[in-house]
């Protein structure tokens, strides 16, 4: 008989895969993270996520699987889907999408059918690709008719929703996006889908977590269809879920499974779990507020400093800077950020003249460097290094002295589930 050998671990096994994870790691701790649909996962999530449960294969939904071995799978997602239902106040959740994108085609599969119409905001005034646009699968399958923000405050008009949809009649109105720095009106969104005949989608991917802690209104009683990733603010892991009411949960769990996916990845979903156990302690809400409190607050610090906002502020996690009177394009300012040790990325405005890959501003939030314990008078040293890293684009040297000082400074802010 032999003795079996022992598993090595990724160290042992794949040191080159280690040491890259472990710089990455140290990236994590050492800059300012303010990409906004990125944050810090807990490190009880993080263990969730990597467990024995990426070993199980699990086609079907709890009690109705079609492999066997799941006794315990079965009960980790109804708890996921239980704390979720809880959490949000809906009738019904699937928590097996992939991510976003999946979840938003679920809800095209369950409801239309090629051709149909469909209605969000335009990816250029602060819209995501799956409401329509054209270079994803759902603006070629669909037709697509955007809508906009207005030219002079950059917020969506509510009116020219309701005209173009009156026009279009779509089958979907999306309501939701990825820059879009103020609150959804999802009432108003719910009395225009319903005089149209439309199926109310409210995305709240960005803003979920905000939503569960109070920072932003809900839309459930409004949006008939709920999709959501489950990291960026709600602090979960790399995933996708779907909310709605009893009437719609059979055709969107049937898109879902056997529709467009097979095995559901149940570490993620157990990350989620525990997810949304954290996002129900007043702790979560006090930092849901945090981040929006933070986001103003660095707002007014670059407002101060003469940046244009789009807008003209937030209201939520996210600002959009046009940085056309600063004289550089986002795409040099974003490159010269991350330098000095300031994640963000660069973005279109609204009406940008300039190109996708070489836009006018940048986007940045508050949700990662409120999870590391910033508040409202960091921001001021915040806005303070955003100003200097554009100023001194062109500086090297001056750009890797201030990532040193953002280094030296996030010491006194421990990284959640960062472990170096």
């Amino acid at each position: 008989m032999t003795t079996p050998s022992r598993d090595p671990s990724l160290a042992d096994r794949d040191p080159e895969i280690a040491s890259l994870i472990r710089h990455e790691d140290e990236r994590q701790r050492d800059k300012l993270r303010m990409i906004p649909s990125e944050n810090y996962a807990s490190r009880a999530v993080l263990e969730a996520c990597g467990s024995s449960l990426s070993n199980k294969y699990s086609e079907g939904y709890p009690r109705k699987r079609y492999y066997e071995g799941q006794q315990f799978v079965d009960s980790i997602e109804e708890l996921a889907r239980d704390r979720i239902k809880a959490l949000f106040g809906v009738e019904h959740v699937n928590v097996q999408p992939y991510s976003g994108s999946p979840a938003n085609l679920a809800v095209y599969f369950a409801f239309c059918k090629p051709g149909d119409t469909v209605m969000g905001l335009g990816l250029p005034h602060g819209g995501h690709l799956t409401h329509g646009w054209p270079v994803s699968i759902t603006g070629s399958y669909f037709k697509s008719v955007p809508y906009a923000v207005r030219r002079d405050d950059h917020r969506i008009d509510l009116d020219d929703v309701r005209r173009l949809a009156h026009e279009a009649k779509p089958r979907l109105l999306f309501c939701g996006g990825t820059a879009y720095p103020r609150t959804w009106d999802f009432p108003a969104f719910a009395s225009i889908a319903r005089e149209v005949g439309a199926v109310l989608v409210a995305d709240i991917a960005h803003i979920a977590g905000l939503i569960a802690g109070g920072a932003h209104p809900s839309p459930v009683g409004h949006a008939d269809v709920i999709t959501s990733t489950t990291h960026k603010t709600l602090r979960g892991p790399r995933g996708g879920m779907i909310l709605t009411s009893a009437q719609y949960a059979a055709a969107l769990d049937k898109a879902v499974f056997p529709g467009l996916q097979g095995g559901p990845h149940e570490a993620n979903i157990a990350g989620l779990a525990v997810a949304a156990k954290e996002a129900a302690t007043p702790e979560f809400r006090r930092y849901a507020q945090q981040v929006v409190a933070n986001a103003k607050a660095l707002a007014r610090a670059l407002s101060d400093r003469g940046y244009s906002l789009v807008s003209g502020g937030t209201d939520n996690h996210l600002l959009l800077v046009d940085l056309t009177n600063k004289s550089i394009s986002g795409k040099v300012a974003a490159k010269a950020l991350d330098r000095a040790g300031i994640e963000l990325n660069y973005n279109t405005v609204p009406y940008d003249p300039r190109k996708p890959f070489d836009p006018s501003g940048v986007r940045l939030g508050t949700p990662a460097i409120t999870s590391r314990g910033l508040g409202e008078a960091q921001m001021e040293a915040v806005a303070h290094w955003f100003d200097e890293a554009v100023k001194h684009a062109a500086d090297e040297a001056k750009l890797d002295a201030l990532a040193v000082e953002v280094k030296a400074f996030l010491g006194d802010y421990p990284a959640p589930g960062i472990l170096v």
